[in-house]
Formats: structure tokens, sequence, C-alpha cells
């Protein structure tokens, strides 16, 4: 998959000086985007995939793309690899490139269960531990599973530092979509400018997340798969006692910002949000709360309206375990200039 400008956007792009793409060498193990010029200029982005079901190795190279191109950061895009170079997000002990964390500003994590390797995940601690914004995204909160490195301590990270980990689905998976309501008092937060009408057909997640967080959108379960679909009626068991409750009475929280102090006594400046398979990011609500969260996390000013326009071909895989693009490989995700 190919990820190219047209001849009229590279035009448009040259005469703005928004961006220069580098092309990494052949065969290596991540993309680089480069932001030129932008509020973003001088900051780098990392942005680690690795999930068996939610394509994230297509939704964050979009991502950074977008957050280059429109806002001149610089983003560096991480895979789960097997050792021929091709993306395999099932390789829960991969991550190559690791070393592009120690000089991350901010990180993007969309990874499920993963064991790296000790150097990788030390990678990793050490620019949560520096205090960088972290924007986790729906398999996040279940990020590592540490079975055969040291540090057994990141199996619960997700819980610890972003304020919740894995307990259920809440809507029925794959047949109940979900529409983000806006929770009462958010709409003051900088992360919510010139969000709205978001709709995913991932479905909500069951959470409750720390009682310090500032919860951002819940999910109303439909009964459908379609933005039109009714609010579902149906009811489902809580994972804590099995007491049965309508799946909206209360909507799940599905969006939240934190401020963490973690063990190095650094704050991390954290968006969680349970929504965020790569088909869900074409959704330009979503697109902008996540962009607006980067430049939160950085403290920096929060556009009115963020930039997230895609003009470039993009038509990610659907959801799915063993459903991941077969053959691709970092450099598919280049864009090569003309």
């Amino acid at each position: 998959m190919n990820m190219r400008l047209t001849g009229s956007g590279l035009c448009i792009f040259s005469l703005l000086g928004l961006i220069a793409l580098v092309t990494p060498a052949r065969g290596a193990s991540t993309v680089v985007y480069e932001g030129k010029s932008g509020p973003g200029a001088g900051k780098h982005i990392v942005l680690i995939s690795g999930d068996e079901e939610y394509r994230s190795e297509e939704g964050l190279p979009m991502l950074g793309r977008l957050l280059a191109q429109r806002h001149g950061f610089k983003c560096t895009v991480l895979f789960a690899l097997d050792p021929d170079g091709t993306i395999n997000p099932d390789n829960q002990q991969s991550l190559p490139g690791a070393e592009a964390l120690d000089s991350a500003d901010a990180v993007i994590l969309q990874t499920r269960f993963r064991d790296w390797p000790d150097d990788a995940m030390q990678h990793f601690i050490d620019a949560y531990k520096r205090g960088v914004p972290i924007i986790g995204l729906r398999t996040a909160t279940h990020a590592f599973q540490v079975k055969k490195g040291t540090h057994r301590e990141m199996t619960n990270w997700g819980k610890r530092v972003l304020g919740e980990g894995w307990v259920n689905h809440w809507g029925n998976h794959t047949k109940q979509a979900t529409r983000a309501v806006l929770e009462p008092g958010a709409k003051e937060s900088p992360v919510m400018n010139g969000v709205k009408d978001i709709f995913t057909t991932t479905d909500v997640y069951e959470g409750y997340p720390a009682a310090d967080v500032q919860i951002l959108l819940r999910g109303q379960v439909l009964s459908g798969m379609t933005p039109d679909s009714a609010p579902a009626t149906n009811q489902k068991p809580r994972a804590s006692d099995k007491k049965q409750q309508p799946v909206n009475e209360p909507m799940m929280p599905i969006a939240w910002t934190r401020i963490f102090k973690n063990e190095a006594g650094k704050e991390n400046r954290i968006l969680c949000t349970t929504i965020g398979a790569a088909t869900d990011l074409k959704n330009e609500g979503l697109r902008r709360m996540i962009i607006n969260s980067v430049y939160w996390g950085l403290k920096m000013d929060v556009p009115a309206k963020a930039d997230v326009t895609i003009d470039w071909d993009y038509q990610p895989t659907n959801y799915g375990f063993k459903g991941y693009k077969k053959e691709l490989k970092p450099d598919d995700f280049v864009v090569k200039e003309k």
C-alpha cells in the first residue's frame, strides 16, 4: 500500500513549505515524516504501532504524516516486524527502532499485549519517566503483557498510568457501533476544540477510569453499525459483579485526560481513548481530538480548529484478528516524491 502525494498536492505543499517527507534507506525498520515548518517544528513525536486487531500499522502512519504535513512535527512510526522486515502485528516481541524514543517529545501508543525485549522496553520506560505526553489509543489500556522480559511491572502499566486497563467489550463487538457524547463540563477542555460528530464502528469498551481523570466523551452504544442507528437498549453484566446493567445507563467513558505524576517525579499529560481503530480514524472529529491532544500534551496553544485534512488515498483495512495485509513493509508507507 503506497501512500503518494498527487501532483496537485505536491505543488501545494511545495508552495506552502509545510513538509519535507524523508524517504529512509530501503529496508528501514521505521518511517520518518519530517515536518519542515509549522507550530510543531522542532518537536519529535514517536508513534508506536503493534496490535493484532485494529490495524494500528495502517492508522498510525496516517496520523504521523498528518502531524508532519499539517502541523510541522517530526514523526517517527515504529512497527512490529518479522526478521525479513515485513510488518507482522502478531509479533508481540518486536519493536525495532525503539531508540527513536530517546528523543521523543511525545508518544502516541497503540499496542496490545506487547512483550518487548528488555532494551526496547527500557527506551519506552525512559521516555515515560522523562514525563513525555502519552496519547493512548484503543488497546493502549492493555498495551503490555510481559512474560519473558524483566519489566513485569509494565503489564499493569495501562491501568496504573493511563487510568484504566482491559475490562471487557461493552458494546456487542462488530455489531454495535459507537456514538461519542460530550461529557458535561468537557466543552471547556482545549482537547475538544472543534471536535464534533465522532462516530466509530468499533464498540464501546467497558471501563471505569481512575477518579482523577477528566472524562471528555462517553460512548453511546448503538443498535447497529451506521451513524443513524438508534441507541441500544439491551443490558449487559458488569465485569465486577455480573450485575445486569443497561448499556447506556450510564454510558461508559471512552476518552479522558489525566495529569499523572510518575515514579520518577515527573508529570505525564495523558489522553486515553478506547476508540481508534484505523477505520475509526477516518472520522474527522476523532482525528482532531488526537491532534489537539498532542498540542495540549506539549503545553502548546491548541488550534481552534486543527487542520486534519487527508488529501491522499486512505482506505484502511477493517479491523479483525489475522486480517492484516501480508508483505507490507515500512517502506510502503513512505511518500514517494515525484
